[in-house]
């Protein structure tokens, strides 16, 4: 059975910084592409950031791009989620999914996929608040 467990999450002030984890088993870590998306209330569901260890391949969307960053660590599973300079707009549930690397995952991680293309695994989302 497929799990992914994201952790991490909390409250912040704005300029802080946070470490989202996504921790994953039941699945051949190398052989699957690992994103992270947010979803803030009222708002639609986003691609944040996206890697894949096989391919070399790593994805941000503009709006993180110089504040985050995303990692993996093989030997634990893990893909982890450096989150800096955290500004209020960020704050939303994030959740990490898996699916094996294809233009559909990287299209959909990039927000240009349609839903059904959506990865087949995903975890439960862990809140990120950002308030002074």
């Amino acid at each position: 059975d497929v799990q992914l467990q994201a952790s991490g999450g909390g409250l912040v002030q704005p300029g802080g910084s946070l470490r989202l984890s996504c921790a994953t088993s039941g699945l051949t870590f190398d052989d699957y592409a690992i994103g992270w998306f947010r979803q803030a209330p009222g708002k639609e569901r986003e691609g944040v950031s996206c890697i894949s260890s096989s391919e070399g391949a790593i994805y941000y969307a503009d709006s993180v791009k110089g504040r985050f960053t995303i990692s993996s660590d093989n030997a634990k599973n893990t893909v982890y989620l450096q989150m800096s300079s955290l500004k209020p707009e960020d704050a939303a549930v994030y959740y990490c999914a898996a699916d094996r690397p294809s233009p559909y995952f990287w299209g959909y991680c990039a927000g240009f996929g349609r839903e059904s293309e959506s990865p087949d695994y995903w975890g439960q989302g862990t809140l990120v608040t950002v308030s002074s």
